[in-house]
């Protein structure tokens, strides 16, 4: 087996050898010459050593010249080193030999090297490796500085360096906060940048009451700029008042003063403050709810006389009439508008419908029994919609059961068993089933449910067919009363 292998790189040597004919012939050149020196008489082995010293000692021999190339010799070629690096080899005798003829070396570099050279080296019969290789440390470009910051590196610019990025005060770092420089040479992510993104701070002077001069219905009002700071810029200069200046005439009311300022870098901060010019009135009278007021003169100004009226279908209690006094008071307490007063204790539905004829509106809610499903449900929505009902001057009556355990009521006032049936005959009202009528303040039947409607349901229906433009003013401004 040991001979067959011999043959074997013995051909693959001759191939070889072809290749490098002409290194050869320098080796044939060099043995005649040894030749001739040794007939000559020319001992000198420290000449022949010298000369044959660069081709690794070869024995010359009798022409013609053969080489015997010996794979069982250990060290053919030098040991190969790779500093900051690793070489694994493998010989064709295996085991470890590592330099002898044919081995193969891989070559590999410590993480933070780069290889340059040959990655793989053979080893020759020249007994020279086929190649060079070092390992070079690995160094990435210096980071150029960031405006307004600045970085700190563990390592400079070598493989695995990190450096941290830091902005001055009143910046914020945009971007990745540190960058690693990796094993290709490159520095990971991008260049962030510090930017200002802080508003600058101001304060404006505080809110201020002035009163009107006696006599006038203005005053001066002064009052020292504002403060203010930046955490990135020393200075700001570019503040500006929107509104009159100080030291300026100011009428009566309530006037809203705004500064505004930017940093260099465009960022804004804004503040207010008020300031209220008083004249000697008495405070602004609210209209009573279901009410509203005549003064004579028009306004709040000391002696002005004011007048409550209500509307229609709702009564006035308490003075009618109040007085703007020296002290910024009212006279006495202001009165409210209270629903009207009806009576039940009639025996016809004509009586009670006359009652309300220009005044109310009718909800009229009629069921068979008072455990039906859609009264209950019904009644339950009727609760919570009472105020926003009266808001809409509408009363809700309802007709219960049927006789002889029939009941009716008015805001809890019991109905003649005779009033029932007549609303019920005139109005067409089935007693089978629940259902409920509509009646706008002149008696007329606006609209029939058999299914119960929910409170925005109804407030909708009545707010778009049943009020006028007056109504809808005075819901519109009390809104948000009944919430």
């Amino acid at each position: 087996m040991q001979d067959r292998n011999n043959r074997l790189c013995w051909r693959e040597n001759e191939k070889f050898l072809e290749l490098r004919g002409s290194e050869m012939s320098k080796l044939y050149f060099l043995l005649l010459f040894e030749a001739l020196t040794h007939v000559l008489g020319l001992n000198n082995e420290d000449l022949g050593s010298t000369l044959l010293s660069g081709y690794n000692e070869v024995a010359p021999e009798e022409a013609p010249y053969r080489p015997q190339l010996d794979y069982s010799v250990p060290r053919w070629c030098n040991t190969l080193k790779l500093h900051n690096g690793e070489v694994a080899c493998f010989s064709p005798r295996g085991g470890n030999y590592h330099n002898t003829l044919g081995t193969r070396c891989e070559m590999s570099c410590d993480r933070g090297y780069r290889l340059l050279g040959r990655p793989s080296l053979i080893c020759m019969p020249s007994r020279r490796w086929s190649g060079t290789a070092y390992c070079r440390q690995v160094r990435c470009h210096v980071l150029p500085l960031i405006f307004y910051g600045t970085h700190t590196c563990t390592n400079g610019v070598m493989a695995d360096s990190q450096c941290e990025y830091t902005c001055h005060r009143g910046y914020q770092l945009e971007g990745a906060h540190s960058r690693t420089c990796m094993p290709t040479g490159r520095w990971s992510g991008a260049e962030p940048i510090c930017a200002d993104r802080d508003p600058p701070k101001i304060k404006c002077p505080l809110s201020r009451v002035r009163f009107a001069e006696p006599g006038k219905l203005t005053t001066r009002v002064s009052w020292d700029p504002p403060v203010v700071k930046d955490t990135a810029d020393a200075t700001l200069t570019d503040v500006t008042l929107i509104g009159d200046p100080s030291g300026s005439e100011f009428e009566e009311g309530i006037h809203v003063m705004r500064y505004k300022v930017y940093d260099q870098a465009r960022n804004k901060a804004l503040c207010k403050f008020i300031v209220r010019v008083e004249v000697r009135r008495c405070p602004v009278l609210k209209e009573p709810l279901h009410g509203y007021l005549t003064c004579t003169p028009e306004g709040n100004l000391y002696g002005t006389e004011c007048e409550y009226h209500c509307n229609r279908g709702y009564e006035r209690r308490g003075n009618p009439t109040t007085e703007c006094q020296f002290d910024h008071s009212w006279s006495g307490a202001p009165p409210t508008c209270a629903t009207m007063e009806f009576s039940t204790d009639i025996r016809s539905s004509s009586s009670l419908l006359s009652q309300f004829y220009q005044k109310r509106r009718l909800l009229i809610v009629s069921t068979h029994s008072t455990d039906d499903e859609y009264y209950k449900l019904q009644d339950i929505m009727l609760q919570n919609a009472e105020c926003g009902l009266n808001m809409r001057e509408v009363t809700v009556v309802e007709l219960l059961g049927l006789p002889p355990q029939q009941v009716g009521r008015i805001s809890g006032k019991p109905l003649d068993s005779h009033v029932i049936e007549g609303l019920r005959s005139a109005l067409r009202i089935s007693k089978a089933y629940f259902s409920m009528v509509l009646l706008d303040k002149r008696g007329v039947d606006r609209e029939r449910l058999i299914d119960p409607i929910t409170t925005e349901e109804l407030y909708s229906l009545i707010d778009t067919y049943l009020l006028d433009e007056v109504e809808r003013e005075h819901i519109e401004k009390h809104r948000n009363y009944c919430n």
